[in-house]
């Protein structure tokens, strides 16, 4: 029998609407008590004394790439699975653009089983689209066999709307979230950060709003008709917040996520002409952050996610010419502690049902509570913590990340997976 005990927590966990000290018993990986006092006299286990630390369920991140298979250079599922214990991440869902596209069963099982030793359980998004081309369906049956939680283009829009409409249609008889990367390929054109004064004062083609704006009105009005469900991914823009908010008043099966980049930063980062700045959808104005930050306060947005996307440094070194994507998963929620709890928008409360109990519903998944019998995963923090990210310190293998030299407030401490612990501050 593996016992461990943690003592003396602060316990969020919003699907029991808990606030409050706490010790857990954890038993061969699963929660068995939680109470305001366990005693540790003559306990064979190992004693975690948890004092000043708040005990939350596992993180889940809904939305990474870990370039594995294919891209390995950047990152692969054993250093992603490192980085997102780090961030306090038990759980984390992969989208498909790898190579090969993770677009059969062998590459779904593939992804699940390399991160099984880690203790990060890996949930696969495969492809809408065969190779991602948007041409031909792939066998979503074979697909949720083999264990995909979701589907999705991402990376690439699905430019076809009656794929787009056959997808959510067959996604539902199999019991799968249809994620939609929402761009016009078309209106973005060759624009590389957000088409505005700072993009215009570096001379270099903009991407404009109304590319996200567009297609997150197709998807919810194709989610209307067939009445399945659509989630939308990294939201950045103020319009695309209120086709969302006016598709929930209308009780459209619509969720979304944002990033913590697009509710704390805008464009004018870009000014630097630095590469690390450069994600898609792209740092937007301060009227579209503001918009962001209210959404995910007033419950428009479902979940936070970090679109975790590594790229080495020789990648990001030019900047009209790197891909775009950042990393995120080390510092996500020290960005939503301190700017939205420290700075007194969100709860406690709020915070864990943004990182983990939210997306486990939205996904459908295990994870997101501790209540009695659940699961064992736990993330340990200091929320007043404060520190400084450098780089180089980052346990992913590429170090681009938009929060580099920022001080945040708010730490991880311990990572805990079925009662074992997987990563330690």
């Amino acid at each position: 029998m593996n016992q461990v005990l943690i003592k003396n927590a602060y316990l969020v966990d919003p699907s029991m609407q808990i606030e409050e000290n706490a010790d857990i018993l954890i038993q061969d990986g699963l929660v068995v008590k939680v109470c305001d006092y366990i005693s540790d006299r003559d306990f064979d286990g190992e004693v975690i004394n948890a004092e000043g630390l708040i005990a939350a369920p596992g993180l889940i991140d809904m939305h990474v790439h870990f370039r594995d298979p294919g891209y390995t250079h950047k990152e692969d599922i054993l250093s992603g699975c490192a980085s997102a214990a780090a961030g306090g991440f038990t759980a984390v869902a992969c989208m498909p653009n790898t190579n090969p596209v993770a677009d059969t069963p062998q590459v779904i099982r593939y992804m699940i089983e390399k991160a099984v030793p880690t203790g990060v359980r890996v949930f696969p998004v495969a492809a809408i689209s065969q190779g991602m081309r948007g041409e031909v369906l792939t066998d979503f049956a074979l697909l949720k066999e083999a264990g995909a939680v979701a589907v999705s283009d991402d990376g690439r829009p699905v430019r076809n709307a009656a794929l787009m409409q056959a997808a959510i249609e067959r996604a539902e008889e199999y019991g799968l979230l249809v994620i939609s990367h929402c761009e016009d390929l078309d209106i973005i054109g060759k624009g590389i950060m957000h088409k505005g004064s700072v993009s215009e004062a570096l001379g270099v083609p903009g991407m404009d709003r109304s590319s996200e704006d567009s297609v997150t009105a197709r998807e919810i009005a194709l989610a209307a008709a067939t009445g399945g469900r659509v989630h939308i991914a990294h939201v950045s823009t103020k319009g695309a917040v209120a086709f969302i908010r006016d598709a929930k008043r209308r009780g459209v099966r619509v969720t979304a996520e944002t990033a913590p980049h697009y509710f704390m930063l805008t464009h004018a980062l870009l000014a630097s002409r630095d590469a690390c700045y450069r994600m898609n959808p792209p740092l937007r104005e301060e009227d579209d952050r503001r918009v962001i930050r209210r959404a995910v306060i007033d419950g428009t947005i479902d979940c936070i996610a970090t679109d975790h996307a590594p790229h080495t440094a020789q990648e990001k070194a030019v900047f009209e010419t790197a891909p775009n994507g950042v990393v995120g998963l080390e510092t996500s929620l020290a960005v939503t502690l301190t700017k939205l709890y420290h700075d007194r928008h969100v709860s406690l409360t709020r915070v864990i049902e943004l990182l983990s109990t939210r997306p486990a519903r939205v996904l459908g998944i295990e994870g997101g509570t501790l209540r009695e019998g659940a699961r064992a995963d736990i993330v340990l923090f200091d929320k007043e913590r404060e520190w400084t990210v450098h780089p180089d310190e980052l346990v992913s293998r590429s170090k681009n990340t938009v929060f580099k030299g920022m001080t945040l407030k708010g730490k991880v401490i311990r990572t805990i997976s079925a009662g074992r612990t997987i990563y330690q501050g």
